[in-house]
C-alpha cells in the first residue's frame, strides 16, 4: 500500500491534535477529577490502567485508561477471570467511554491521535495479514472509522477494511465526519458491547480457527 499523505496528514493534523488534547483536558479536567475519585473508591490503585500497545509503525507505547476491573484474585493467588473482575462501575466506565479520558495525555504526548485506528494489543501482531498491518501507518486513534461503523459490534475483517480505507483517504473532512458521529454514539451508548458480549472475539483465536 503505497500513496503520498496530503498536507492535512503532513503539517495540520498532529498540531490539531495537541491542541485539541491539550483544550479537551483543560475544560474536561474536573470530569477527571470526579472519574478518577469514584475509581480509587470502587475499583482502588492504582486508578490508571497501564498496557503496551502498538502505535504507529507498530512501536509499542504505553496507552493510559481509567481502571474498569478489581484485582480479585482466586486462591492460588491468579486474577479472576475479566468478567467477573468487571464490575458493574467498570461497565458503566466502559458504557460511557470515560474510562477513555486519559488517552488525551497519549494524545498530547505523540503517541495517538484523536482520530486513527483503534490500538489493539500488542500480542495480536503476529496475526496480521501484511495489508492489515498498514493500519499503524498512521497514528492510533481515540476513535476511528471502525468505531462509528460498528465499534465492538462488528467482525474483525470488516474492522480492518474500516481502518485500511481511513489509512487510505484521511482528511480533515473525514476526520470531522468521524468526530460528529462519535459524540452522537456515545451520547446514544450505540454499538458499545462490553465484556463477554463481545461478538467479534479474539483475533489469535479467530484466526487459529481459519488455520
Amino acid at each position: 500500500m503505497k500513496r503520498r499523505k496530503g498536507f492535512y496528514e503532513v503539517c495540520v493534523k498532529r498540531p490539531l491534535d495537541f491542541i485539541c488534547a491539550l483544550g479537551g483536558i483543560i475544560v474536561l479536567s474536573p470530569v477527571l477529577l470526579v472519574t478518577a475519585g469514584l475509581v480509587k473508591i470502587k475499583l482502588g490503585s492504582p486508578v490508571i490502567f497501564k498496557q503496551e500497545r502498538p502505535g504507529k509503525n507498530g512501536r509499542p507505547f504505553r496507552l493510559y485508561k481509567f481502571r474498569t476491573m478489581t484485582d480479585h484474585k482466586d486462591e492460588n493467588g491468579n486474577l479472576l477471570p475479566d468478567d467477573i473482575r468487571l464490575t458493574k462501575f467498570g461497565k458503566w466506565l466502559r458504557s460511557t467511554s470515560l474510562d477513555e479520558l486519559p488517552e488525551l495525555f497519549n494524545i498530547l504526548k505523540g503517541d495517538m491521535s484523536i482520530v486513527g485506528c483503534r490500538p489493539l494489543l500488542m500480542e495480536y501482531l503476529p496475526y496480521y495479514t501484511p495489508e492489515e498491518f498498514h493500519r499503524h501507518d498512521v497514528r492510533p486513534g481515540l476513535t476511528g472509522l471502525a468505531q462509528v461503523n460498528g465499534r465492538n459490534a462488528i467482525s474483525w475483517e470488516k474492522r480492518f477494511a474500516y481502518d485500511l480505507y481511513y489509512v487510505e483517504h484521511c482528511t480533515l473532512k473525514m476526520d470531522i465526519q468521524i468526530l460528529k458521529k462519535t459524540v452522537e454514539k456515545v451520547l446514544k451508548k450505540s454499538d458499545i458491547l462490553v465484556g463477554s458480549e463481545i461478538p467479534a472475539g479474539r483475533l489469535d483465536d479467530a484466526r487459529r480457527r481459519s488455520e
